[in-house]
């Protein structure tokens, strides 16, 4: 497949994510809640998590508003961590902010990330980092119990 197939490909699995999230919907009973913001365009995110009694997530959503990038990140994240454990999601969590800054991991790593892997050239618009990154960070928080804010306070590694 030619590059400019390629790319045509990627932009329309973003902009199906953005047009039809997945999981776009707030959890009343949620077990873990957090409201996550980008500063510099306005994105924000309000993510809830159901952890069942062996810290699986059995459901997730989430709401705000943002960016198409932003968006989409986080219908293809909610897609991505369905089903997992608090550890595997918080590894699927690293896992993706390492890959848009450009740090290697191994295939079997990306490919968990599903959809969200075809994100990993994002780090060409720097600009965006941030608004793929929003919902990862925002699942890392939640998950950690950590309190609601805005990415200017994360620590990028």
């Amino acid at each position: 497949m030619g590059l400019e197939k390629l790319n045509s490909l990627y932009r329309e699995v973003i902009l199906d994510h953005s047009d039809h999230p997945h999981h776009k919907h707030a959890l009343p009973d949620a077990t873990h809640k957090i409201t996550l913001k980008n500063p510099t365009c306005g994105d924000v995110i309000n993510l809830d998590i159901e952890l069942d009694n062996q810290d699986h997530i059995s459901d997730i959503g989430f709401t705000g508003d943002g960016c198409t990038i932003s968006q989409s990140s986080a219908s293809m994240m909610t897609d991505a961590v369905m089903g997992k454990s608090k550890d595997e999601a918080l590894h699927m969590a690293k896992t993706f902010s390492d890959m848009v800054m450009g740090k290697k991991h191994p295939q079997k790593d990306l490919d968990e990330l599903q959809d969200a892997a075809i994100l990993s050239n994002i780090m060409t618009f720097p600009a965006r980092i941030k608004c793929a990154t929003l919902a990862w960070w925002a699942l890392q928080r939640a998950l950690l119990k950590q309190p609601d804010g805005d990415i200017d306070s994360e620590k990028e590694e």
